[in-house]
């Protein structure tokens, strides 16, 4: 218990370095930045107590709201998706997932983890935009910025994942 406990807190504090120190860098024509973090609700096994879902993923929010200086807006979007990543998981898992089963590409299959993925980024962006907006003055800038930063975070999340994959793979 206290080892998973432990290795939800390295992971957050990964995920948050990350976004900090690498992807808040990454302007791609003025547009598409990637908020990779929420990668960090994606990765919590199946059953996992709704609440202590919530609690982490406010958490690993407000340490990038408090880094990047967007008040509410990271901590408000992932929370979001925490709320819904459990309804997500059991959507999309097959029907005899193992409880206890930890989404990846091994476990859930290709298509169904990207998909998932995928999923979780786009509720993530949108909330996360809306929120950075909080208006339709320049609805055409957001909506592009959201796009762009869709399909940018994404891709380096594919990426790390097919990372993860490999090495879990070889070792």
């Amino acid at each position: 218990m206290i080892q998973r406990e432990l290795e939800n807190l390295v992971r957050m504090l990964v995920w948050v370095a990350f976004q900090v120190f690498v992807c808040n860098k990454i302007h791609l024509m003025g547009y598409a930045t990637p908020i990779v973090y929420v990668a960090f609700v994606a990765y919590f096994r199946f059953g996992y107590p709704r609440v202590g879902i919530l609690m982490w993923c406010f958490v690993c929010g407000l340490l990038v709201d408090i880094f990047t200086n967007t008040p509410g807006v990271a901590s408000g979007s992932i929370t979001l998706v925490a709320l819904l990543q459990p309804m997500l998981l059991k959507a999309i898992a097959p029907k005899d997932a193992v409880e206890n089963m930890s989404p990846s590409l091994l476990s859930l299959g290709y298509m169904t983890f990207m998909r998932y993925l995928f999923l979780l980024v786009v509720v993530h962006h949108l909330a996360f935009f809306a929120l950075d907006t909080f208006s339709y003055f320049d609805i055409r800038h957001a909506a592009i910025s959201c796009g762009g930063s869709i399909v940018l975070s994404f891709l380096i999340l594919w990426g790390v994942e097919h990372l993860r994959t490999r090495n879990r793979k070889t070792s």
